[in-house]
């Protein structure tokens, strides 16, 4: 998917992708790559919350795509909602090389105990 992440944090996470590569046979974007970006996005975010001994795992995610990107990179820019004990709720804005939203994408995450390494 050639996606770079250019800012991780609990409160920001930023990454790219390129169009090239991601297109479906009209030539735009998979709709498909733009969520691939949201909830690698969303889920890392929800991980780095969860914090040691515990893992999120995705158990809603949904994108409105609202213009296609043709050429070029699209940058996600991963917000919490909402940011608890057992739920995590991150807005994905994906947006062209000329600052004009493509998607909009939200991801859910559940936080649960991770599973114990075994020997």
């Amino acid at each position: 998917m050639g996606i770079e992440f250019v800012e991780f944090g609990i409160q920001r996470a930023v990454a790219r992708m390129p169009v090239e590569g991601n297109t479906q046979p009209a030539m735009l974007l998979h709709g498909g790559a733009y969520v691939v970006l949201g909830e690698s996005l969303g889920s890392m975010a929800a991980n780095l919350h969860a914090g040691p001994g515990k893992l999120a795992v995705g158990i809603d995610i949904n994108a409105t795509h609202t213009r296609s990107a043709t050429s070029g990179y699209v940058t996600g820019v991963c917000t919490p909602i909402h940011l608890g004990r057992s739920l995590t709720v991150h807005e994905i804005a994906v947006d062209d090389e000329q600052g004009r939203r493509c998607s909009t994408i939200r991801i859910t995450n559940m936080i649960k105990d991770a599973p114990a390494a075994s020997a």
